[in-house]
């Protein structure tokens, strides 16, 4: 079911968000990584909304979500969660965030943990230092083309803010992950773009975080959905 949704309860929101929502029971969140939806999450949702409340919002800017007027960085997408979750009354949620998305879980994990039960954080990075070169550098040289052409053409500037979100964001302080006190899984390729060095120190600084890797790349929950599901509802109901 699609479903779109006025953010009225924090007025600092300036955007609709639409959002898939499927199942019953305790909420479970899904957050998609740069450039995509919540269709992303097409392989999970029919499986987790088995026993779940799944919602998968699109990201302000992403699908079929407005940019709208705010800063477009992971920090004020961690607030746009915070309201989601206010305007549907979710005082508490499991939270699976992918790439960009799982950056997004992790900032809204270490500023309000209160809000957060079990975190899962697929593809997560701490900084552009965690992604492998060869990845990061066509990224970094396509951010500077699209800024320089940001003032002429809408598209450039669209380009640009996206690529901007894996140039500029999110430098996570390694120490800082210790602010996170939900039961954490941290999961991977084992051809991530994302350094495995970098999702083995996160696993390393978040308290008691698990740490699972499956063969295959970045995008292990498309391409590999049955055994990453496995792993989360492993987590979730363990």
């Amino acid at each position: 079911m699609f479903h779109k949704n006025l953010l009225q309860v924090r007025p600092i929101m300036d955007i609709e968000h639409f959002y898939i929502e499927q199942g019953e029971g305790y909420p479970l969140i899904l957050l998609h990584g740069n450039g995509e939806n919540g269709e992303y999450f097409r392989g999970q949702i029919g499986a987790f909304s088995k026993q779940y409340h799944v919602y998968a919002p699109d990201t302000r800017g992403h699908g079929k979500t407005p940019r709208g007027n705010a800063p477009f960085t992971i920090r004020r997408f961690a607030e746009d969660l915070l309201g989601f979750m206010d305007e549907h009354h979710i005082e508490k949620a499991h939270l699976l965030g992918f790439s960009d998305g799982g950056n997004i879980a992790m900032i809204f994990a270490m500023r309000y943990p209160e809000r957060v039960d079990r975190l899962i954080l697929n593809g997560a990075n701490l900084n552009t230092d965690g992604v492998k070169r060869t990845t990061q550098l066509p990224i970094e040289i396509g951010y500077r083309i699209a800024k320089r052409f940001s003032d002429k053409s809408d598209s450039a500037k669209k380009n640009a803010e996206m690529l901007g979100l894996m140039v500029n964001d999110p430098n996570v302080d390694p120490g800082e992950l210790a602010a996170i006190k939900s039961k954490t899984l941290v999961i991977a390729g084992t051809r991530d773009m994302i350094k495995e060095s970098e999702t083995r120190l996160i696993a390393s600084m978040i308290p008691d975080a698990k740490l699972v890797l499956i063969k295959g790349s970045h995008f292990i929950a498309k391409k590999k959905p049955q055994e990453f599901n496995r792993a989360v509802l492993e987590f979730l109901e363990g």
